[in-house]
């Protein structure tokens, strides 16, 4: 009964404070997870492992459903979900069976493969859901020249405001994004369109103080030029498509590891990270705003809970694949007393995080931060 106390009160406040909006959240949220256990699930009954519950969320089962060996759940708790395939249990980390049909007498490398699937798939809809929104199209700043700093590149060449860059070096240039990615220090050919008129400048770009996404100053070849503001959708179709979603996912992963780097080396400050509630509250305000919005930060929390799983936290999938590359390497099993105390190390380790995001989260929404 406390599970259903627990979602009622969930339900209230996301009803709350983002209207019906807030079902559209619990819904990506259930089936990112769903989808990442399916993946856990699938590669499992490739290799004969026996699957005995495959639930969506946690606490007590609201719907419960037994097909062949396997209780399909639907859980009150909508904030997670798990697949306990036979022989391995994070709850009972010293429970295990050896069985023909248990996951503990596959080989190492077949184990490490079920762990992967889940974080994979995650990735790979990342990836998918890029492609759809390379066709639906995506709002991006336009390559329109808004300010022209003195003393700059692009003043002692004669750039001018509402000037539009059309190339660099004869690579097109769609979005304003595209403009630092073609900026090196050597010379550079623009082509320019200013009013009727197609203009062909040359300059060569100086090293300027710029700012990255973690807040720091870095120093970078610039132009010195700012964006006019005006936005254009920009749309990438056939294998430009392909290309698109795997640069996209590609980034984000990166940008996902290139965070928790910043994290560990306190150069982002740990009230920075974020939890369930900052997802819930980002994910329900892009609801209400636009479906192209709403898509981008489905693939982003996508690609988030497939690299996060990877981390080498015992009780994560990274932690089990650690476990798992030790036994391929020396040929012997972590001994279970060092396995049990590991995991239950790695739930703590998993609760603190959760606590303070959660902390970082409401004091976030109280505008404390």
């Amino acid at each position: 009964m406390k599970s259903i106390f627990f979602v009622i009160a969930i339900l209230g406040l996301g009803i709350y404070g983002y209207s019906w909006h807030f079902f559209i959240t619990l819904f990506i949220i259930s089936f990112l997870v769903f989808f990442h256990e399916l993946g856990h699930f699938l590669a499992a009954r490739s290799v004969g492992v026996s699957v005995n519950t495959f639930s969506i969320g946690f606490g007590q089962k609201l719907i419960s459903k037994h097909i062949g060996n396997t209780q399909y759940c639907i859980s009150a708790i909508p904030l997670g979900g798990y697949v306990q395939l036979k022989g391995q249990d994070d709850t009972d980390p010293s429970s295990k069976n050896y069985d023909p049909d248990s996951y503990n007498s596959l080989t190492p490398l077949k184990r490490i493969y079920i762990l992967l699937a889940g974080p994979f798939f995650n990735i790979f809809l990342a990836f998918l859901i890029y492609i759809a929104l390379g066709f639906l199209g995506t709002h991006k700043l336009a390559p329109i020249v808004g300010n022209v700093l003195e003393n700059s590149a692009a003043q002692s060449a004669g750039i001018v405001k509402n000037d539009k860059i059309l190339s660099i070096n004869d690579e097109i240039i769609k979005e304003w994004d595209d403009i630092s990615k073609r900026v090196k220090l050597d010379p550079v050919v623009l082509q320019i369109q200013r009013e009727s008129q197609t203009i062909q400048i040359t300059l060569t770009p100086k090293i300027g103080e710029s700012v990255n996404i973690f807040g720091e100053s870095i120093q970078k070849p610039l132009i010195g030029i700012s964006p006019s503001g005006e936005m254009i959708k920009v749309y990438h179709t056939g294998f430009s498509a392909i290309t698109y979603a795997f640069n996209e996912t590609a980034r984000a992963s990166k940008l996902i590891f290139q965070g928790f780097e910043k994290l560990i080396t306190g150069i982002v400050p740990i009230k920075e990270m974020g939890g369930i509630v900052q997802i819930t509250d980002i994910t329900s305000k892009a609801a209400k705003s636009d479906f192209t919005v709403l898509l981008i930060i489905t693939a982003l929390i996508s690609v988030n809970l497939g690299i996060l799983n990877l981390l080498p936290i015992p009780a994560l999938d990274g932690g089990h694949i650690i476990f798992n590359t030790y036994e391929l390497i020396t040929g012997k099993e972590v001994s279970e007393k060092v396995f049990v105390y590991l995991t239950y190390l790695g739930w703590a380790i998993l609760l603190t995080l959760m606590l303070i995001a959660t902390f970082n989260d409401i004091m976030r929404l109280k505008g404390d931060y």
